[in-house]
């Protein structure tokens, strides 16, 4: 699949199929979220892969909208380690971002759903995410990817809109 496929087509997915996410697609998902630029290449992020049942179904009793992890083969905490983060209240959250970015078009590659759930900057779900995956206090939580094989077709939607842009300056 080309890369504009991936970006178009790509939509957050709730429901999955029982199918398992395969060990080696799975891989893939995270090289391509180390993949992904970090300041001063500090690669902060820190990833917990969760597939154990009980561990998903407890995560929406942290984080209320991240139901859908429940049903779901396999997810990925996507942190930071602030202790080697370039600043230890700075670039993380874009480095964790642009990590996730990456696993989410990865994953539609490889004609997986994902849904990106926040963890960040809600300190109730930051803290019920620490507690629930045993995080030591250098470790920020940023978001979790729910992954699976979707139980609907992906679509293309053109968001483009020429109204949004404007070029050197606002005027």
């Amino acid at each position: 699949m080309d890369i504009f496929e991936a970006i178009h087509t790509r939509r957050s997915i709730r429901k999955y199929t029982d199918e398992p996410v395969s060990d080696e697609d799975l891989q893939r998902i995270l090289a391509a979220g180390m993949a992904a630029p970090t300041a001063r290449n500090t690669q902060c992020w820190r990833f917990v892969v969760i597939n154990d049942r009980s561990l998903l179904e407890s995560i929406q009793t942290v984080q209320p909208y991240a139901r859908m992890a429940a049903k779901a083969p396999v997810a990925v905490l996507v942190c930071a380690d602030a202790r080697v983060a370039c600043q230890p209240d700075g670039y993380w959250v874009e480095d964790a971002s642009a990590a996730i970015q990456n696993m989410l078009l990865a994953a539609r590659a490889l004609d997986l759903g994902t849904v990106w759930c926040a963890v960040h900057p809600d300190p109730a779900y930051e803290e019920g995410i620490r507690r629930l995956f045993r995080l030591p206090e250098a470790i920020r939580a940023l978001g979790l990817v729910v992954i699976g094989h979707p139980a609907r077709e992906f679509t293309r939607e053109d968001r483009y809109d020429p109204e949004k842009v404007r070029y050197n300056g606002w005027d």
